[in-house]
């Protein structure tokens, strides 16, 4: 780990990195991962890939692409493997597991980390995903921020990881092309499922990043999309009405101050989740409105939009500006 540049393993050398895949330690979409040992020291997570499909060279680029990264937010790759149809990815390890964990679990209490905690939570991860739009030579679309790709290192410090589904492009690239929408639904942006709505570009990101924001001050998922009874209660938008109409947030408090971190994290996570893209801040005003201790408006109500019209973005970036001395990144 001690190297910047990602060392490549051999698939022999994975069996005995993770001990003959002796611990598991979860399963997704995109491949099964692994606790593994690079020595006594060093501990990691080793990924095996379930899609033997596609061009080799394409994930040798997307490894390069990925050693580059480096971020106290993102997780670190140390190394792969590409042995033919044998491909796999080995980050850092992170003992504290996901984000999930902590806030859709039955058996961890809720908001068991404080609400000053979850703050921090997701300042990094807005610091994290605002490095990969403009801090590395080429803009990281990572298209599938959610509670789960939030892992927490021993002092909870949070990092981004899967970027199974990120596209890569120029800076001075704003739009970016996709065929089809491969997002979590809960977190997929609007303009994912329709161009109508707008292009696919960074701010589909930061939608993703407004309801995980409001799922962690939730405490639950936004909406189960497995349960068919669409009578049920949309979270984001019932806190919107809530906080529209001045009303307490119903939100469980335990000490002084609380009641203003819950406030802020619901404001911005309502900015982020603003229908058309051009109506959401870049994650760079994200983490400016984090780290501000101003009195936010509320934003715009998402859930009766229209249209997309250059009124709604100049009146989103209004109210913002009221109340922060920074300039939105419209895009």
């Amino acid at each position: 780990m001690a190297s910047l540049k990602p060392t490549r393993y051999s698939y022999v050398d994975i069996k005995k990195i993770t001990n003959q895949f002796q611990d598991k330690l979860g399963e997704g979409g995109y491949g099964t991962v692994y606790k593994g040992k690079l020595s006594d020291e060093v501990h990691v997570a080793v990924k095996i890939l379930n899609n033997t499909n596609g061009n080799g060279e394409e994930f040798l680029n997307e490894v390069g692409t990925m050693g580059r990264i480096h971020h106290v937010n993102v997780v670190r790759l140390a190394s792969f493997c590409a042995n033919g149809f044998r491909r796999a990815l080995i980050y850092e390890f992170l003992p504290n597991e996901s984000l999930e964990k902590f806030i859709f679990s039955r058996t961890i209490k809720n908001h068991s980390l404080g609400w000053k905690k979850l703050q921090y939570i997701a300042l990094g991860i807005a610091k994290g995903i605002e490095y990969l739009h403009q801090g590395c030579d080429q803009r990281i679309l990572h298209f599938d921020i959610k509670p789960h790709n939030i892992l927490l290192d021993h002092n909870f410090n949070p990092k981004i990881v899967d970027f199974g589904l990120a596209k890569l492009c120029s800076k001075e690239q704003s739009v970016v092309s996709m065929t089809t929408a491969r997002e979590t639904m809960g977190y997929i942006a609007p303009e994912m499922l329709s161009r109508n709505l707008g292009n696919v570009s960074c701010k589909s990101d930061v939608f993703s990043y407004g309801m995980l924001l409001l799922e962690m001050v939730g405490g639950m998922k936004n909406i189960d999309v497995t349960v068919e009874n669409t009578s049920q209660v949309y979270f984001p938008e019932w806190i919107y009405n809530h906080l529209d109409q001045g009303e307490e947030l119903q939100i469980r408090i335990d000490e002084e101050g609380d009641t203003q971190i819950v406030k802020k994290l619901t404001i911005i996570g309502l900015w982020c989740i603003q229908w058309f893209p051009a109506d959401r801040p870049s994650m760079k005003l994200v983490v400016q409105m984090l780290e501000g201790e101003h009195n936010l408006s509320t934003p715009p109500n998402p859930f009766t939009c229209t249209g997309p019209t250059k009124t709604n973005a100049s009146t989103s970036k209004r109210y913002l500006q009221q109340e922060l001395t920074v300039t939105s990144e419209i895009e």
